[in-house]
This record gives structure tokens, sequence and C-alpha cells, in this order.
């Protein structure tokens, strides 16, 4: 029986193509628009890879590109605790209009939710699900390197507002996110090989954030981070669900630490891969959708 479409706004910090910025919102965009499963509603800009001005206009650039038609595209925030944006003023909208429906992924720092929280204080319990890509369980190594998380450390009350008040949400850690490592001659073959515009746009795209990578961490290829959320929203049977009991607090949450606990007053979700090979088929399926 075919999946019935979920209608979802995009938060994020995407900063595709920019030089020494992380591909991976881009990358989960194209995976959202190519799923075929997904009725994107918007895309709300925050800050994170870089401002949220740059954002801003980093995602128009993309979206026309790109020509992926008509896709309301809002700024948010330029900071922690800031409430008057048009992002946060769309998202309590979408809530409102699509009360039980409406899927949040957020892969940036979470400012546009708590703001979207602060105009309705019953927006939480208007959204469906939240999925976000963010936290920590333990330090985040790279080939003896250490990387401090980006996400909830961002704007830790957001996050915990959000990880707190939300009535069905998940988070795909960074640690989990190591699991599953592309590399470039997979973009090459997988997607360069298309031979259109929209193949070289993308590829040329994203080829120096793997020479980055080489040069600062010395990994030879890319973590996806927000593009395995972006799957977990539409194919959650390939991840294992994970409750977990926490104790959460804004002072763990500025280092974007998640402190399991077996008597912790909050339970979220942090989902595990279960079928990675599948995962990266899948992801590979949409974004060759949307190149042809």
């Amino acid at each position: 029986r075919k999946r019935r479409m979920k209608k979802v706004v995009y938060d994020c910090d995407n900063t595709f193509g920019i030089k020494n910025c992380d591909v991976d919102d881009g990358l989960a965009l194209l995976y959202l628009l190519g799923c075929g499963e997904v009725e994107l509603l918007g895309i709300t800009s925050t800050y994170g890879n870089s401002k949220t001005d740059i954002v801003y206009h980093n995602t128009i650039r993309m979206v026309k590109e790109l020509e992926l038609g008509h896709i309301p595209i809002k700024k948010g925030g330029e900071k922690a605790g800031e409430v008057e944006h048009e992002a946060g003023y769309f998202l309590a909208e979408m809530a409102r209009k699509y009360t039980k429906e409406l899927s949040i992924l957020a892969t940036g720092s979470l400012t546009n939710l708590w703001t979207a929280w602060k105009i309705d204080p019953q927006f939480f319990d208007h959204v469906k699900e939240v999925v976000l890509m963010g936290g920590i369980t333990e330090p985040l190594v790279f080939q003896k390197k250490v990387m401090d998380e980006l996400n909830f450390s961002c704007d830790p009350e957001a996050s915990y507002t959000v990880l707190t008040r939300a009535k069905n949400v998940a988070t795909v850690t960074g640690n989990e996110c190591l699991k599953i490592l592309f590399r470039a001659e997979e973009y090459r073959e997988k997607i360069l090989k298309l031979n259109t515009r929209k193949a070289e746009f993308i590829y040329n795209s994203i080829i120096g954030w793997f020479d980055y990578n080489m040069d600062h961490y010395g990994i030879d290829g890319a973590y996806n981070w927000d593009v395995y959320s972006a799957v977990y929203l539409v194919h959650p049977e390939l991840f294992e669900d994970q409750y977990c009991e926490m104790n959460l607090s804004k002072e763990d949450l500025g280092r974007g630490y998640l402190r399991i606990s077996q008597n912790g007053t909050n339970v979220v979700n942090l989902p595990k891969f279960v079928k990675s090979d599948e995962i990266r088929r899948e992801i590979y399926r949409a974004w060759n959708k949307m190149i042809v």
C-alpha cells in the first residue's frame, strides 16, 4: 500500500557549495525532494554552519540553480533568544494549519523552533513529530581528533525546550552518524556519471568538502550527518528506535551532551542504524531521482 505523503518543514543551516562549509543540509534537502514521499511545505533558515543571512541567501541560490520550483524559504533568527523573525511565525502557522500532520526536520540550531513555541505555547502539541540531527553521548573522535558538537550547543535553551516539550522527538546523534562514511569516488560514480547540468552542479558543490575533511581531519570521505536524519524521517524501518532515559540540562547541552541515566526524567529516541547498506542505497536512489 502506498505511503501517505509526509507534510514537512525543513529547518536547516544549509551551506551547500560554500567554501569550507558542510554540504549535508543541502544533500538532505535533495533527499527530501527526491524520495517521493514528502510534501515540502517550506524551508526555514537557521545558524550553525554559518550565519542565518548567509544560509538564507544560499538556500535561495541552491533552489534556483537546481530549478526546484517554488518552495517557501523563510529567514530565521540570527542568535539564541531572538523571537521576531519570519521563520518562527511560519513554523507556528504551519503547525496550526496542519495540526497533528506536520513533521519538522531540524538539522541546525533550534532557535526557530523555540521561537515558534514562544509565539504559540501549543506549538509542540500541534506538531506530529520532530526529527533532529544533533547531540553526542560520548566524545566525537575523528582520526584521534575530537570534534565539538554543533547543533544543540548553538542554543542550549532552545535545544532543551525542543527535547523536553516535543511530543514525538528523535535525534540522530553525531556518534551514530560516524557509522556510514561516503567517499568522493562514490559521488563521482553515482552522481557525476548521470551527465546532467544538475549532476555537475551538485558534484562541484560537494567535492571541496572532501578536500576539507582530508586536510583538517585526515578523513578520506565525508559523513552525511543531516541526510541520515532525513532518511529516518521517511524510512524509520531502516533504523532501530532506542528510547533512552536522560537527565537533560542546559549546561550539558551547551556542549551538545545528552546525559543518559537509568533514572532519567526525560525520554528521547536515539535511532540506531540497523540497515546501513539499505540506507546508503536509499540516499542515492532519491538523489538520482532529483538529478535526472
